[in-house]
């Protein structure tokens, strides 16, 4: 059993993506050729923004964010310990400083109820991370944000897809960012990012930094980096998103059935899908009382699972600066320690999450 089955779509749009990266080798604009624009375009129309601007990797749509902010030494950009690496890296990767809040106990994601009391006068901006599939509460993050006239920047790595009270992931907050690893819900087939922003000033901004800070032609305004998205990948995930929302309503029903599935079952919570979000099911991600055991019994029926995040960013040596111990975050703590993710993707066979839920019981 696959945990994430790339070969089942890949085989259902192996024509059309040859297709797509035929024109690119007859085209040979490798970097920034015409596919870049073009999914820059639908996915703009798509997430419902202005401007979609593609790049590197997930992580890099993150630092363009922040750099786009002027974030920098002496800074604090709130975010949460419970994430991967990325999230808080990018911010220490320009001297600022991670100021960690904890996570809900049943969606995983920034808990706004703590996020007030984290804001300082040092903090530049706020970036709540969508995962496992679902947003976090951006509208109560907002409120707080827009109370302190501090920006949000949506880490939406594995939430593209999803909706809050209706709108899309990456429209929530000022810039939005997503990524097309391979594994997430539109993956290509290296890395890939892309950032979303109503907003034409900072979409110029980010334009700029993606290429070395370049506006034109050997004029470089701005410090920036190598962030660009290759024309292969761009050509990739164009054909991916042809068959995107189709993907995104059958990962919903997967995502269901485990729900009713495992709702029964002594010492296995299921995930909950906040109400007014939807969940494109990034990773279907539930808690185990004794994951080890768990753990054991899916191995022992061959059936993969993975304990994503299971130590959190303020107990990473990366951070040790922080100092921070055990127990200042309980919540991300609880989770990291009990979390378990199943396979899932959108072409899952209901039969095989029966029997992944009879290896849950046993």
């Amino acid at each position: 059993m696959q945990f994430i089955d790339l070969a089942a779509q890949q085989q259902r749009i192996r024509t059309n993506i040859e297709e797509r990266i035929k024109k690119v080798l007859d085209h040979g604009q490798y970097i920034m050729g015409p596919e870049v624009r073009e999914l820059e375009e639908k996915l703009a129309a798509y997430v419902g923004v202005k401007h979609a601007i593609t790049c590197s990797s997930g992580t890099d749509a993150l630092l363009i964010a922040l750099m786009a902010f002027d974030i920098g030494p002496g800074d604090e950009v709130i975010t949460v310990p419970y994430t991967w690496i990325s999230t808080a890296e990018v911010i220490a990767l320009l001297g600022a400083e991670p100021v960690f809040v904890d996570i809900q106990p049943d969606t995983f994601n920034m808990d706004p109820e703590k996020l007030e009391a984290a804001i300082t006068p040092g903090t530049r901006a706020i970036v709540p991370v969508s995962i496992y599939g679902q947003c976090a509460d951006m509208t109560r993050i907002e409120a707080v944000a827009q109370k302190y006239r501090i920006p949000v920047i949506e880490d939406g790595a594995q939430s593209f897809g999803a909706t809050h009270h209706g709108k899309p992931s990456c429209a929530l907050s000022a810039i939005g960012c997503t990524s097309f690893f391979p594994s997430k819900p539109l993956g290509c087939y290296g890395d890939g990012g892309a950032l979303f922003t109503q907003e034409d000033a900072l979409a110029d901004k980010m334009r700029q930094i993606r290429v070395h800070g370049q506006r034109v032609k050997h004029q470089h305004p701005l410090v920036g980096i190598n962030g660009r998205l290759d024309t292969l990948q761009a050509a990739i995930v164009l054909e991916k998103l042809e068959i995107f929302p189709e993907e995104c309503r059958l990962r919903q029903e997967v995502g269901e059935r485990y729900n009713t599935l495992l709702s029964a079952i002594p010492g296995i919570a299921p995930p909950v899908v906040a109400e007014g979000n939807t969940s494109v099911y990034a990773q279907y991600t539930l808690l185990a009382e004794d994951r080890s055991k768990v753990e054991a019994n899916l191995k022992a029926q061959g059936i993969p699972s993975v304990a994503y995040y299971a130590v959190p960013l303020h107990l990473q040596g990366a951070f040790a600066n922080l100092a921070h111990q055990p127990g200042d975050f309980p919540v991300a703590e609880r989770v990291a320690s009990h979390c378990l993710s199943l396979p899932m993707h959108p072409y899952l066979a209901p039969e095989d999450q029966t029997r992944i839920a009879e290896a849950l019981g046993g």
